[in-house]
């Protein structure tokens, strides 16, 4: 994997890989708020990385997912430098008539063999997970990792 970053002006930056570019940008008072900011990037990409495998292992097993929603909610170090992740909750949220016990299963492979971003996060940071669906909590866990 190889990316380019380009400072635009401020505190505004331009990545791009391959076809893509993605803005970056730092909160007032030093920047203008316009994007998310780098961590706040790291954080969509826990999400997006196990939201991908949760589907893809739901599809291929032909559950009828109607709707997949993942809240993250993350705690940083307080007091020095650098304010690294102390603890990332992920919550999912789904719907449709889908199997429980298929759902858990997603979640879980997801969390403990198939999420490259959570593995990596996961050295530093302790994940853990609600899985919620049609509205009712039928699971929680935490993302273990043999690396």
């Amino acid at each position: 994997m190889e990316t380019k970053t380009v400072w635009t002006e401020k505190m505004k930056f331009t990545s791009e890989c391959g076809v893509h570019k993605v803005g970056m940008d730092a909160h007032a008072p030093i920047g203008t708020d316009t994007a998310m900011t780098p961590k706040e990037l790291v954080v969509v990409g826990i999400a997006g990385c196990t939201a991908m495998d949760v589907v893809s292992w739901l599809k291929k097993h032909k559950e009828p997912l109607e709707d997949l929603e993942i809240d993250t909610k993350v705690n940083q170090t307080e007091g020095t430098n650098p304010r690294i992740f102390k603890d990332v909750l992920l919550i999912y949220k789904f719907k449709g008539a889908l199997n429980k016990e298929r759902v858990l299963e997603a979640v879980h492979l997801s969390q403990t063999l198939y999420c490259g971003v959570s593995a990596m996060i996961a050295q530093s940071a302790l994940i853990t997970y609600e899985v919620i669906l049609n509205g009712n909590e039928i699971g929680r866990g935490e993302a273990k990792f043999e690396i």
